[in-house]
């Protein structure tokens, strides 16, 4: 999938619950990937983008479930995508969004407890 954007925030290495303090800048690159989670629409449209039938949609197939207009779902489309949470590709004249499961990954690790991630990956 082509990359028309590229992320302005991508998650930090080292987790705040590593047992060491997070690094100021870290801190604030973490802030704003959990920002662009921290919204009811956006979490609706990660939702919707991942589980539509291709795993991919447009603005138009994301309008009438989230009951907004195309310019403040295209908004918060446009945050996911900096935030590096989504990927987006350009067809003619449409945009296709797509998950990263791997940033949503590592948002997620970097939120589990070391000591819950290792029981995690014994299992």
């Amino acid at each position: 999938m082509e990359d028309v954007g590229t992320p302005k925030t991508a998650a930090p290495a080292m987790s705040p619950l590593a047992g060491e303090p997070i690094k100021r800048a870290d801190a604030e690159r973490l802030a704003g990937v959990l920002k662009a989670f921290a919204d009811p629409a956006r979490l609706r449209l990660l939702s919707l983008i991942q589980s539509a039938p291709e795993g991919e949609a447009s603005v138009s197939d994301l309008t009438a479930p989230l009951g907004l207009s195309q310019p403040t779902v295209s908004h918060h489309l446009r945050i996911l995508t900096e935030a590096g949470l989504l990927e987006r590709e350009k067809r003619g004249v449409w945009a296709y969004y797509r998950l990263v499961p791997s940033a949503i990954a590592a948002v997620a690790d970097l939120l589990t407890p070391p000591r819950k991630r290792a029981t995690k990956k014994a299992r």
